[in-house]
């Protein structure tokens, strides 16, 4: 996985990384995750599943609460972390190693004018205060 500092970043808190293998994998920045405290549960979207850029698909849970999972691009679900399944906890001691689905994008242009709308880990900071 790269450093959180190539991750792009949705205002609902997931990050978005664009790996080698041309997939898009997801996961929960750190802020949400201390914001959410202990994480007990995952609702995760289903393989096959199409979705939205910005679409509700998951939900995570908490000791504290539950929070939606958006999308942060277009695309098909293609696999799910079953560690997180098993281990939920482990969002909490490793959100930026630790993904929670994969997207096959659409195509790639659609892809890139998404990746456009979300925002660097400099502007996350700035934005989330995380």
């Amino acid at each position: 996985m790269h450093t959180q500092e190539y991750f792009k970043f949705a205002q609902t808190h997931e990050w978005a990384s664009i790996e080698s293998d041309g997939l898009v994998w997801v996961g929960i920045s750190n802020h949400a995750q201390e914001a959410l405290g202990d994480v007990m549960f995952f609702q995760a979207p289903k393989v096959g599943q199409l979705v939205k850029q910005g679409e509700a698909i998951g939900v995570i849970e908490s000791v504290k609460a539950a929070s939606d999972i958006h999308a942060p691009v277009s695309g098909e679900i293609i696999a799910l972390n079953d560690e997180v399944d098993s281990s939920p906890e482990i969002v909490n001691e490793k959100p930026y190693a630790v993904w929670l689905f994969k997207i096959q994008p659409i195509s790639e242009s659609s892809l890139q004018s998404e990746l456009d709308q979300l925002m660097s880990l400099e502007k996350y900071i700035a934005t989330a205060g995380a």
